[in-house]
């Protein structure tokens, strides 16, 4: 291993609150969405679609209480087939899926009803606040196919207290726990073709909040739209659950104290994008951030949340504003707690690198990923022998296993969909 006690030596540089829109109510009105070969629906949809009896229909609705009020469009269709995809080669990569769900809501006004609509493109004021201002948010959740056939969701109460959260502090409405919570179901359930196999992959669902009214001057926008959409996938690294390579970034940074590091707006995102690029091109997998203040401390990956594990302690940076709150880092702190592991939340210096036994990365697109070395101010430190470290495996191993159903859970973190 390259650990020698110098190898960092020395390098240290110097609310806006929104009427609810009608709970449980959604309108099932496909619109068209062309796809390469001009056809309402991707080419491996047409022969697997069926048009859903009436009489099965008003069964749902007698059976999901978020159906009673939903009017059913005769042109919606259910898919019981799987989608006609490569299953054993699923990158991170979008691929257009069947359905989409939109709701708006005036700034000062109710949310209208939310619509399952074809998926595709939406049009949008050139002066939307999204466009020009920035004010968006996003979320990211996945959908599991259990063994006999069922649907797992993990934890999407917390996504939808995240947005709430976030929302506040880019002065825009937001669904409440339970709409957010339905409306990610009900597209679930209208592109369950799209969800891989057990074992093969998960369905990755991204909400977006967004100011998508008309805004000239610097101004909360007079109207918001919610939206998800949903993309099977397989790992967010190319390497895998293989061990990631990373560097340290200690000039550009991802978040200041006071701004919106710790909330999931679009524009953290597009922040990161210069050193990412660079990075990678210098082969590494990704960037680990400083904090901008003392330039030492350990805040997060581009878009994971990171661990370092010494003995039986687990550190992760704590959450002080500038750290998104990753739920899968809260998750697999509750499951490294019932592993016997001791938890630390807390500022974790860059030269405890040095001495760490591994270190992981946590987030909802990668779940857990090991870091096999660390690059920093040239020097780099590797972990593990270049392997998957015995810790990461194990936290890897009990979470996956229960977001697939394959343990039982204990948490009562995840939310079987019907």
């Amino acid at each position: 291993m390259e650990r020698s006690a110098a190898a960092f030596a020395g390098l240290q540089p110097n609310h806006l609150s929104c009427p609810s829109f009608r709970r449980n109510s959604y309108t099932y009105i496909p619109s068209p969405s062309p796809f390469a070969d001009g056809s309402l629906s991707s080419p491996s949809s047409l022969k697997l679609q069926k048009q859903l009896p009436l009489a099965s229909y008003t069964a749902l609705q007698a059976r999901s209480p978020s159906m009673r009020d939903a009017v059913l469009s005769d042109t919606y269709s259910e898919t019981a087939e799987l989608a006609n995809i490569d299953w054993e080669n699923l990158g991170f990569a979008f691929l257009p899926t069947d359905y989409m769900y939109i709701m708006k809501c005036a700034r000062d006004g109710d949310f209208s009803k939310g619509e399952l609509q074809r998926f595709g493109n939406i049009e949008m004021n050139p002066s939307a606040g999204v466009l020009n201002y920035g004010q968006g948010l996003f979320e990211g959740l996945k959908a599991y196919r259990k063994e006999d056939g069922n649907i797992l969701l993990f934890r999407p109460e917390e996504n939808a207290l995240r947005m709430r959260l976030g929302a506040e502090r880019m002065c825009m409405p937001s669904p409440t726990v339970e709409q957010f919570v339905e409306a990610v179901k009900a597209t679930v359930l209208a592109n369950k073709r799209w969800i891989p196999p057990p074992g093969k992959g998960s369905l990755y669902i991204r909400p977006l909040l967004m100011g998508s009214g008309a805004v000239l001057g610097l101004a909360p926008a007079p109207e918001y739209t919610f939206l998800i959409y949903v993309s099977p996938v397989g790992n967010y690294f190319k390497e895998g659950v293989a061990p990631i390579h990373l560097i340290i970034e200690h000039e550009l940074h991802r978040a200041t104290p006071g701004g919106t590091g710790g909330v999931k707006t679009i524009g953290n995102y597009a922040a990161v994008l210069k050193a990412q690029s660079a990075a990678k091109a210098k082969g590494y997998s990704d960037v680990l951030y400083l904090d901008c203040v003392h330039k030492r401390y350990l805040e997060e990956v581009s878009s994971c949340n990171i661990f370092v594990v010494k003995d039986n302690v687990i550190s992760t940076p704590a959450i002080k504003g500038t750290i998104l709150p990753g739920i899968t880092r809260k998750s697999i702190i509750d499951v490294a707690r019932s592993q016997g592991f001791q938890v630390e939340e807390r500022h974790v210096a860059v030269d405890e690198l040095l001495d760490a036994d591994e270190v992981f990365c946590t987030g909802t697109a990668v779940v857990v990923s090991p870091v096999g070395s660390i690059t920093y101010m040239g020097k780099r430190v590797s972990y593990s022998d270049g392997g998957v470290g015995v810790v990461s495996q194990q936290l890897y191993s009990v979470l996956t296993r229960l977001q697939m159903g394959l343990i039982e859970d204990k948490m009562d973190w995840t939310v079987e969909v019907r």
